[in-house]
């Protein structure tokens, strides 16, 4: 497995991959020009952030994995970097293979390398094997997230 920061051309397959899973298909929202052009900002965006990186993991030449670390930097713990890995996702057909395990390690030894002395996800409530797949790798449910539209 080889991982990358995404590129313009990946867009469509990390679309395709934020789509194919239970939780986002019941969100809805069929993809309209005007969802479209903001996929297309929001890529711009990260990819002009040096404190994001969208990455793609690699089977060969095709992608089958997916995730977005953000860093942000910190006046708690002791003006600590955080990392948030979020956007997390594996081809359908490669779960339950070990890819999983594998992205999050090079997204923790991407931290590490980076500075960051913490990392931090968010999972839906609804993700429940999600969960028990994060905390086999060591991540404790410390903190309530909690969500308000804008």
């Amino acid at each position: 497995m080889t991982f990358r920061e995404a590129g313009r051309a990946d867009v469509p397959v990390i679309l395709s991959l934020l789509a194919d899973d239970d939780v986002s298909r019941a969100r809805g929202g069929a993809v309209s020009e005007a969802a479209d052009a903001a996929h297309w900002a929001a890529f711009e965006a990260i990819d002009a952030d040096p404190h994001n990186e969208l990455i793609v993991a690699l089977d060969g030449d095709q992608i089958v994995g997916t995730f977005q670390l953000t860093f942000t930097p910190s006046l708690s713990r002791g003006g600590a970097t955080r990392m948030t890995i979020e956007a997390v996702r594996v081809r359908s057909d490669r779960r339950g293979g070990g890819l999983g395990r594998e992205m999050m390690a090079w997204a923790l030894d991407r931290g590490r390398a980076r500075g960051a002395r913490m990392a931090q996800l968010t999972s839906d409530n609804k993700r429940l094997a999600a969960h028990r797949f994060y905390a086999a790798l060591g991540f404790e449910s410390t903190h309530v997230g909690m969500k308000r539209p804008l």
